[in-house]
């Protein structure tokens, strides 16, 4: 029979993973099967609460996504509008605009939730 507990504690944590290991092949609908379900919950709630991931700084992600995609500063140009403005954006000079935002989002595909954080 099943003894699964909330983990509170690093040491909680630790014991979690170490018998997550011994029970990750079982099979879905067997009682070790609904172990692992269970478990795997409650080890992802834990370090989404101890280790959250802090979304990507949104120039950073315009730099990362137009190294990706081979753009330079004059394809970002076509998507702001100016050259200078694209130049002001990348040094962090001037704020994106939500239509700055709608641009890019379509055009480079970045995440509006990663474009709108402040910098």
């Amino acid at each position: 029979i099943m003894n699964i507990n909330l983990i509170k504690t690093e040491n909680d944590y630790n014991q979690a993973l170490e018998r997550l290991e011994v029970i990750f092949d079982s099979k879905r609908g067997t009682e070790e099967g609904d172990e692992l379900e269970l478990l795997g919950m409650l080890i992802d709630q834990y370090e989404n609460e101890h280790f959250p991931i802090d979304l990507p700084d949104p120039i950073e992600a315009i730099k990362f996504r137009m190294d990706q995609m081979g753009y330079n500063q004059n394809d970002l140009a076509k998507i702001v509008g100016f050259k200078s403005r694209a130049s002001e954006i990348l040094s962090r000079k001037r704020k994106l605009s939500l239509e700055m935002i709608r641009q890019l989002h379509t055009e480079l595909n970045i995440p509006t939730d990663v474009l709108i954080q402040s910098y």
